[in-house]
């Protein structure tokens, strides 16, 4: 093997692995928040927003699939496997996101916080939003094509969820003091959620994504157009990197709930 070859070999495999890390986080991201979604099933303030939400909730997890297909067509393996039974330790989503909804749980008396859930899903949906618009540009054009068509729905999820930050910062006193509480807590938590781990530089790179800082820009402009005074400090990770492989007790419980029907008879067709 010439050097030329040998370089265009590593440079292959640099390519590979910095893009299957962004994959991940994509597929990662909404398979969590898709799911602490649906523990709302029923739950919802009204059964308009019950039926809203639960759409949003399916959506989100057919977009998952997605990103999950587009691992499986590179050879990480099915989609089942990916999605149900990656250990903790590997998975690439954003601690906030896999932040339970409240106490109890769904079947015992759930005692979830719908402030909680509209300040997730709004910056989530907003970083989302911007991220995909980057990623539509993206040198790898599976990956730049599955973004596109993910952006033909998420706009009327972001949509639906910024019309609840601004009723309820709107809305009486207590509503917008448990908003603000809970976006001053986003604000010390959501900081992994903006950044890409390990692979990083290469993402940038490789052309595959915009740098970590300009996302974290254009997600801080979005944010502001609905919510004029933020909080005044910087954005933290109170609870580490996702990205990174560290994460909380409430990831363990929402795969051991997502996974529980699977794991019961792996060959069953659903």
């Amino acid at each position: 093997m010439t050097v030329n070859s040998a370089e265009e070999a590593n440079q292959d495999v640099a390519y590979s692995k910095a893009l299957k890390e962004l994959i991940y986080q994509l597929a990662d991201d909404d398979f969590l928040i898709s799911f602490r979604g649906s523990e709302w099933l029923g739950l919802a303030p009204h059964i308009e927003e019950d039926v809203a939400f639960s759409s949003i909730t399916q959506n989100t997890m057919g977009h998952a699939f997605m990103f999950y297909q587009l691992l499986e067509d590179l050879g990480e393996g099915e989609i089942d496997l990916l999605a149900h039974e990656r250990h903790p330790d590997v998975r690439r989503n954003g601690i906030y996101l896999e932040k339970r909804n409240g106490e109890g749980n769904y079947l015992e008396e759930p005692y979830y916080d719908w402030a909680l859930t509209v300040v997730r899903h709004f910056l989530y949906e907003t970083f989302k939003k911007v991220k995909l618009e980057a990623i539509t540009k993206s040198s790898y054009k599976p990956l730049a094509n599955i973004a596109g068509k993910v952006l033909m729905e998420q706009p009327y999820h972001l949509a639906h969820w910024r019309i609840w930050m601004n009723q309820l910062l709107n809305s009486t006193e207590e509503a917008r003091d448990r908003i603000e509480a809970r976006l001053n807590e986003a604000w010390e938590e959501f900081g992994d959620v903006l950044e890409f781990g390990f692979q990083a530089t290469e993402m940038e790179h490789f052309d595959l994504i915009i740098g970590e800082e300009e996302l974290k820009e254009r997600w801080m402009d979005e944010v502001a157009k609905t919510i004029p005074n933020l909080p005044s400090e910087p954005l933290g990770k109170k609870f580490g990197s996702g990205r990174e492989g560290q994460h909380t007790e409430d990831l363990d419980q929402a795969l051991a709930t997502l996974s529980e029907v699977y794991l019961s008879d792996k060959e069953a067709i659903w």
